[in-house]
């Protein structure tokens, strides 16, 4: 990728370390990153200013709800499409021309069968965690499983209204999607993963956002065991709520 072959000598380990931050964490300010990285913000601003330059970042405004107080509000910076490349992101032509020839010999049924073989490691995985640590919440330790995959993914309360009764849920948060592109054109990918995550959980769960269709983030809700009951009627009500990591943007 072009920022990489730019970078003053000495400067490539940094920039990477502040790119990786802000795939992981999501969109930050100046003073979050200087925060995670123990760099001065003097620092972080000349790396920023680097990384917008070569397109691997991009800076938002932040929304007016959640600036307070006087002064300018910092800028949010988000990767772009081209940052998210740099790391790697399992795809490439051959990888869709081979979905399309399996579409068009076998039909969608075929697509779906090898997304759902594809996402094996949700299932092969989830025990192996839970039972290595019992105290992780069935997210967190999807989000383990998912990081070990390649999809930077943590987890974030979410509040959850079922049935006029407040309820409480977790919201599975995947910073980065190996096959982004290739899911772009066969949606069959992301399903797969939602099916599978319901399964090893016993559980409904609503998959609120993806990468491959625009959004900066995949994010699934995950409703606590109680509040599982009433989970549809729920989860409809959670599609209303856009994910939580575009509140800080």
């Amino acid at each position: 990728m072009e920022f990489e072959r730019t970078l003053p000598p000495g400067d490539q380990p940094t920039r990477e370390r502040v790119v990786r931050s802000i795939l992981v964490s999501g969109p930050s300010t100046a003073a979050d990153l200087a925060e995670r990285l123990d760099l001065t913000p003097a620092a972080v601003r000349r790396h920023l200013d680097h990384l917008l330059a070569e397109g691997a970042l991009e800076a938002r405004e932040p929304r007016a709800s959640l600036t307070r107080g006087r002064g300018r509000p910092a800028k949010i910076f988000a990767i772009t499409e081209a940052g998210r490349e740099h790391f790697d992101q399992q795809y490439d032509d051959l990888a869709v021309q081979a979905l399309r020839y399996l579409s068009e010999t076998g039909g969608d049924d075929a697509v779906m069968e090898f997304a759902r073989r594809r996402v094996a490691f949700i299932e092969r995985d989830y025990g192996v965690v839970t039972a290595a640590h019992p105290e992780l919440t069935p997210a967190e330790a999807l989000a383990r499983v998912f990081s070990s995959e390649g999809y930077a993914a943590s987890v974030r309360a979410l509040p959850l209204l079922a049935n006029g009764v407040d309820g409480a849920a977790e919201q599975l948060c995947q910073q980065h999607c190996p096959v982004s592109h290739v899911a772009h054109e066969f949606p069959q990918l992301c399903e797969a993963e939602t099916e599978a995550i319901g399964h090893v959980l016993g559980r409904h769960v609503q998959r609120l956002a993806t990468i491959a269709h625009g959004d900066g983030v995949c994010t699934t809700c995950i409703p606590h065991p109680l509040a599982s009951t009433s989970t549809t009627s729920a989860a409809r009500s959670t599609s209303q709520i856009r994910p939580t990591y575009e509140e800080t943007t």
